[in-house]
């Protein structure tokens, strides 16, 4: 029975005071407009925005486009330890040497890149001191 009293005595504490606490609100001491923080929610969408996921533009096949056999590029071969390919006019440097490295399994000490007057870029592949340009010319099948 003490139950039920103390029920009804909460239920009368109710009535009597109201259920609904009143939050104080902030005081702000300037006249500054402070919008109010709404609730953000996490997303949760029905359905995805992409139906793929994006192919890569450029992988190693289209990095490189061929080799160079031109007679300054066979001099470079010979004198400097450079190869001279055709690459897409895209591919950055970094590109460039990971697509030579996966390609033609040869380590690049360096890359310079130009772009000719006909609007194609060339990519001279300086190797590292350990391997031969004319060697690595012949595998390729440039020389």
């Amino acid at each position: 029975m003490a139950g039920v009293k103390g029920q009804a005595n909460a239920a009368k504490k109710a009535s009597v005071k109201g259920t609904q606490s009143k939050a104080l609100r902030q005081v702000r001491h300037t006249v500054t407009f402070h919008r109010t923080k709404t609730l953000n929610q996490a997303r949760a969408p029905r359905f995805p925005r992409k139906s793929a996921p994006r192919r890569e533009r450029l992988d190693k096949f289209s990095v490189i486009k061929c080799p160079l056999n031109t007679e300054s590029a066979m001099k470079k071969i010979e004198e400097n330890n450079t190869l001279v390919f055709l690459v897409n006019k895209l591919a950055n440097k970094h590109q460039i040497k990971l697509a030579v490295k996966e390609m033609y399994d040869i380590d690049s000490a360096r890359i310079n890149t130009l772009i000719r007057p006909d609007g194609q870029k060339k990519a001279y592949v300086k190797l590292s001191q350990d391997s031969d340009a004319l060697e690595l010319a012949n595998k390729i099948g440039i020389i």
